[in-house]
């Protein structure tokens, strides 16, 4: 999170869409057991969805959300 002075993460975040809250923590948990750092545990929040964080081998941020209100993948 970055303060209101500006202060904090200083970079980008990348985003990957999945299914379900079950499927948040089981792509989260997958990449802890690759080495990820878990930064923020997977949670409700406020938009409505689930989501949680963590920092890949390289450095970068990852989201993995669970948005009820938006598809993902084709139509049936």
């Amino acid at each position: 999170m970055v303060s209101p002075e500006g202060h904090g993460f200083n970079s980008f975040a990348l985003a990957h869409n999945v299914t379900s809250e079950a499927e948040v923590n089981e792509v989260i948990a997958q990449a802890a057991s690759a080495g990820a750092t878990l930064t923020k545990k997977a949670q409700k929040a406020s938009w409505g969805g689930y989501s949680g964080y963590f920092k890949d081998l390289d450095g970068h941020l990852w989201e993995v959300a669970y948005n009820p209100f938006f598809g993902v993948g084709p139509e049936d």
